[in-house]
């Protein structure tokens, strides 16, 4: 297995577009660097910020009870 992966198969990987997963490199949203003029990724940093998205997405949040409400 190599130890990094270009964008278009870190992509694949991700079952996302190759657009997009420039868009969120771009961003600053998903861990990568760069050799050169290739964008390249990490496997197991990868699997880590997967990990990450998927435990921020379950989360819940506490609703706000001391806030002001408009009652219509």
């Amino acid at each position: 297995m190599q130890a990094t992966i270009p964008a278009r198969a870190a992509a694949e990987y991700l079952g996302i577009s190759y657009w997009l997963l420039l868009q969120m490199c771009k961003a600053g949203q998903i861990p990568h660097f760069r050799v050169g003029g290739r964008i390249l990724f990490r496997r197991e940093a990868l699997d880590l910020w997967m990990s990450e998205q998927e435990a921020a997405s379950i989360t819940k949040k506490e609703p706000d009870h001391n806030g002001i409400r408009r009652l219509k």
